[in-house]
């Protein structure tokens, strides 16, 4: 797991010193080494943690024309490698990023269609005066860039692009708006004015001569071919993909919630890895709701991991929250920021690699809101009398409902203005995290014009996969809009404290297999997850497998909102800073934070935002990264 910036430029040069103030910029992403490369028109930088042959892979890398500079896990490249030879190539280390220099240079932009793992790039190709970047298939690892005039600068985080002189730091309105409706922002954008995420599972081929870039998808899930469950082949693939995510050659562990996901991966990384593994976890002390340590320990006990356990407190809230919003460039998307940092510091303490169950809930229908849409989806089958083999009906669905008991309050809010509208604006209801009283935001952000382009963005994006089922294009929507949200939290936290953090579940052969599935399978009898949970029934304890209490790390915020921490958040919201903005109305802001219901999110968005301003926009350029 590394960090790289890239200026590149249609004349001359590119400054030194304006290449190592982005490289130094995102220093805490590679502690290990540190390398350039410049020429004319190109300026790459990178920043090394050394987890494949730690002797053998300092970047920038070069061989016959081309100089590259990579942040991720070729999970692949020992076939890959093996390939590569027989077709003639030679190798002079062991490590993955020589193995993607070499695929490149047999397959041109065919060789990312061939990369299994998590990845971002930029390439120089000296032959063609062109550069290539691209990121993995799932947007594990970050990519951003920035247009100027004469210039296109990249980086690994947002950070090293604010550090060139003369980039602005200004508030896109856009994204602004996503952000308020969903937490995350669509399409590419980022809060930052002009600057850009490049999307997961896209490339970008920039011309040097003219700086004219052609972008464009390399892969994506198809859906017109759906095939019975068959956990038997759906388990091998796991199988497959946690052995590909083992290869390390420094000491590598397990984050272990006890949920579903997380243990799946345990259970099949205990079945091949040699020796004991090494699993952290972490809960609160505030209550049995933020607390499932219990069923981290009983799959601990079964694979035969040493379990460490953490558990932070309101205190470390108060003292991590400001660091922690420099740290990811943006807003976060929930507050398991916090705990998934803590338990990240935990780990790097003994492992330099954690693998986790990130991607199960987006592939396999984890979430309440899965179950919702598909019930309010057979209530409009059953009205209208349509039949579909392929959808799960009312009477299917009906054994799993109790389950959405806790969720009372969710379904009064969605379910306000009546079931009659289609089917993406019905999730976009279930996905809302604005609350269901938005007094708190300024009048000029409750304008309904505003409201309505963000719900036509949703719309593209949710209609976007024709052939696939109501659940599906839930599930589909999750992968390309909440799950990078995610992921980008996943990334900086691990990056904080110098760990390289692999997710298995997402590997391309299992998620294409995931998208043959039919809705009625992957909801069957009402159960999220069905079709994992038949994949994890030989490997885990019942009480696992059929686990209904999915919490899913919860943060105690609104008790903390009440007590010690009430202080802090009412300083962030409620400074003249904050008045200032304009983007709340100063008295309903106070409360919500006196009022927001459990589990509710407005609260935690406000903040994320003022803290976002008061860190990456009012602050000066610099700072540092989180201690480890």
């Amino acid at each position: 797991m590394c960090g790289l910036v890239a200026i590149l430029q249609r004349a001359g040069t590119p400054d030194a010193r304006v290449l190592e103030a982005m490289a130094d910029a995102i220093a805490h992403r590679g502690p290990d080494d540190a390398g350039r490369h410049l020429q004319p028109g190109v300026g790459l930088a990178h920043r090394r943690l050394a987890i494949i042959d730690p002797e053998g892979g300092a970047q920038p890398m070069h061989a016959a024309g081309v100089t590259l500079v990579f942040n991720g896990a070729i999970v692949n490249h020992v076939e890959l490698r093996d390939e590569l030879i027989a077709l003639g190539h030679v190798f002079v280390s062991r490590c993955d990023t020589e193995v993607l220099l070499h695929a490149y240079l047999q397959w041109g932009e065919a060789a990312v269609e061939r990369l299994v793992g998590m990845f971002a790039f930029v390439l120089h190709d000296a032959r063609r005066r062109g550069c290539l970047a691209a990121r993995d298939h799932f947007g594990v690892k970050p990519l951003y860039w920035r247009r100027e005039a004469d210039r296109i600068l990249f980086a690994s985080e947002i950070k090293g692009l604010l550090a060139a002189p003369g980039t602005p730091r200004a508030l896109d309105a856009q994204a602004l708006d996503d952000y308020l409706a969903l937490q995350v922002v669509l399409g590419g954008r980022t809060l930052f004015e002009g600057v850009h995420a490049l999307e997961p599972a896209h490339l970008q081929w920039i011309d040097l001569q003219t700086l004219e870039t052609r972008t464009r998808r390399y892969w994506r899930r198809r859906f017109d071919a759906p095939a019975p469950a068959d956990p038997e082949a759906l388990r091998g693939l796991v199988a497959a993909s946690v052995e590909r995510q083992l290869r390390s050659d420094v000491p590598l562990g397990l984050y272990l919630s006890g949920g579903l996901d997380s243990s799946l991966v345990a259970a099949a990384a205990a079945r091949v890895h040699d020796g004991p593994l090494h699993a952290f976890t972490g809960a609160f002390r505030e209550g049995p709701e933020f607390d499932e340590t219990a069923h981290a320990r009983t799959v601990a006990t079964h694979v035969g991991a040493r379990l460490e356990t953490l558990w932070p407190t309101e205190d470390d809230w108060i003292e991590q929250m400001p660091r922690l919003a420099r740290q990811m460039d943006e807003p976060a998307a929930g507050p398991g920021l916090f705990p998934q940092f803590m338990v990240s510091r935990l780990a790097r303490r003994s492992v330099k690699v954690c693998l986790g169950g990130q991607g199960g809930d987006e592939l396999f229908g984890g979430y309440a809101r899965h179950l919702i849409g598909a019930l309010e989806s057979a209530l409009d089958d059953a009205i209208a009398g349509r039949s579909d083999p392929l959808r799960p009906t009312l009477a299917q669905l009906e054994p799993g409902l109790a389950t959405l008991g806790p969720y009372r309050p969710l379904l009064r809010s969605a379910w306000r203005n009546g079931l009659e509208a289609p089917a993406w604006q019905r999730y976009f209801r279930l996905i809302d995290r604005s609350g269901t009283d938005t007094a708190w935001l300024a009048a000029a952000h409750r304008d309904p014009a505003r409201r309505a382009a963000v719900a036509q963005r949703v719309e593209a994006v949710f209609e976007a996969p024709r052939d696939a089922g109501p659940v599906q294009r839930m599930l589909e929507f999750d992968l390309t809009t909440t799950l990078p949200g995610l992921l980008q939290v996943e990334d900086r936290v691990s990056m904080a404290v110098g760990l390289e953090s692999r997710v298995p579940l997402l590997d391309p052969a299992l998620a294409e297999a995931a998208a043959r599935l039919p809705d009625a399978a992957l909801l069957a009898g009402g159960r999220l997850k069905a079709v994992l949970r038949e994949v994890a029934e030989p490997w885990l304890p019942a009480s696992i497998v059929h686990r209904s209490d999915k919490m899913g790390f919860p943060v105690p915020l609104q008790q903390w909102s009440r007590g010690r921490a009430r202080d802090f958040v009412a300083d962030v919201l409620g400074s003249r800073a904050c008045r200032e903005r304009g983007l709340f109305e100063p008295d309903a802001l106070t409360r919500l934070i006196d009022g927001e219901q459990p589990f509710g999110r407005a609260m935690w968005g406000a903040l994320q935002l003022e803290l976002w301003h008061l860190t990456m926009i009012d602050a000066p350029a610099g700072g540092h990264a989180l201690a480890a």
